[in-house]
């Protein structure tokens, strides 16, 4: 008996110690709402997509029964990406997620669109497929705008360049089930980015880039389709 009100407890007061390891809740969304037409994203709340300047317009992103549902149009030239607010040093970003196909993939894109160094304000990124999760260090790495420029470019990479984009990614297997909803918690502390999927521990990396002073925006990367639900952004510090 005392061994079971013992579990109860711990499973009872588990959530609120790890809400207070993430920090102070800055936003939420469960996307209980209805969009007033279909023919245009309308995500609301503080969301922005890039459908009208990637995809002609065209939706992309439909709120239906409670989730948000991320699907790229055949006439975009470009993965979907959907974004919100998110200024912190230290913080994390919790969601329910769910894959429906076993190419699927999300991406969350920590972004400074005021640090011009760097393409498109691109600091380090987490992304999950059903097979791995990838972690980058964009701000050091391949986003580095003399980098980027080189490739885009099609011109040789310096030396320099060549050393600069080494080690500055990361890939861990780890399988999912499509069809499922997972949970999900990205999470920077200093040069960490941690990835924790369904209350376990999914990969870690450090690298430079990924310490930013501060990550403004958060983008949902989706380069096929994915469904989210229950976005919570924390700021640590």
């Amino acid at each position: 008996m005392h061994r079971l009100f013992f579990l109860l407890t711990v499973l009872s007061i588990s959530p609120v110690i790890a809400a207070e390891d993430l920090g102070q809740l800055i936003f939420q969304d469960d996307f209980e709402r209805v969009e007033s037409q279909e023919t245009k994203d309308e995500p609301g709340n503080g969301w922005g997509t890039n459908s009208k300047s990637r995809a002609k317009g065209n939706k992309q992103v439909d709120l239906k029964d409670g989730v948000m549902r991320i699907f790229i149009h055949a006439e975009a030239d470009h993965a979907v990406s959907v974004t919100h607010p998110a200024e912190f040093m230290d913080g994390a970003v919790s969601l329910r997620f769910m894959l429906e196909d076993a190419q699927d993939s999300l991406g969350l894109n920590f972004a400074d669109l005021e640090f011009k160094e760097v393409h498109a304000g691109h600091l380090c990124a987490a992304r999950i497929s059903t097979k791995s999760v990838l972690f980058q260090d964009l701000k050091t790495g391949s986003m580095r705008l003399d980098i980027r420029e080189a490739r885009q470019a099609k011109q040789k990479l310096t030396d320099e360049q060549q050393q600069a984009i080494k080690g500055k990614e990361k890939t861990v297997p780890h399988p999912l089930e499509t069809g499922k909803w997972h949970d999900l918690t990205v999470k920077i502390t200093g040069d960490e980015l941690s990835v924790t999927i369904n209350g376990q521990p999914a990969g870690n990396f450090r690298s430079a880039g990924i310490a930013h002073p501060t990550k403004r925006t958060l983008r949902l990367a989706v380069p096929r389709n994915a469904v989210v639900d229950d976005v919570k952004i924390w700021r640590k510090k």
